[in-house]
């Protein structure tokens, strides 16, 4: 059957990628980076959160950018938990940090760890971005609507509707054992997420201090 005027269009813009890919890595490339919004510097940190190491981790259930709903509470007595919180999709930033966790797959699993990537960008944006990145082997889920509602819980909504750059490391009980509210216009750096990851990891029971207690 042929196909309408509509259906043509639609094919076009594919049609052209595919040709640039084909002539090679540059003008591919080229593409690419002009897909990537160039955010201004922001000002670092707007939220210091909520929550504080010890609080039990706020239960969600958010969908995925395979359709499917994602709940935080299923994870627990199986796995730790990494919370990543992003603010943009098609941002320089966002844009290399979770290709960077794709790359570092190795260290997750040693600590039996399972990265939830969260932004406040609707299923179809994070669906067309993150496939840009390649496939990625975590979760990535979207807090648009009710906007913002799990940022919300976490602290970390900034006022543009956006939200932090953030990461929470939850333990297997469901509590929160440590956490960064980065600077937004940085990746946070892995050695960090290494070191706190291997602390949790051995330290699987813990129990909060009490108060005025080391």
């Amino acid at each position: 059957m042929p196909c309408n005027k509509r259906s043509r269009l639609s094919v076009f813009p594919v049609f052209i990628l595919a040709l640039l890919l084909l002539a090679g890595p540059g003008p591919a490339r080229a593409l690419e980076k002009e897909l990537i919004y160039p955010v201004p510097h922001l000002t670092p940190t707007e939220n210091r959160g909520l929550l504080k190491v010890g609080d039990p981790a706020p239960d969600f259930t958010l969908t995925a950018i395979d359709g499917q709903p994602v709940k935080l509470s299923s994870y627990r007595g199986k796995k730790i938990v990494v919370l990543s919180f992003v603010p943009a999709a098609f941002t320089p930033v966002c844009s290399s940090q979770w290709p960077m966790y794709n790359m570092a797959r190795a260290l997750f699993q040693k600590y039996n760890a399972e990265v939830i990537g969260i932004s406040t960008d609707n299923l179809p944006s994070l669906y067309a971005w993150t496939r840009g990145m390649g496939q990625l082997w975590f979760p990535v889920l979207s807090d648009f609507w009710p906007h913002g509602r799990v940022c919300k819980l976490y602290g970390v909504l900034r006022h543009n509707g956006t939200a932090e750059r953030a990461l929470f490391v939850i333990d297997r009980q469901g509590i929160i054992r440590w956490s960064d509210i980065h600077d937004i216009n940085q990746r946070p750096p892995l050695d960090d997420l290494d070191q706190a990851l291997a602390e949790v990891a051995a330290t699987p029971v813990w129990v909060k201090p009490e108060a005025g207690k080391r």
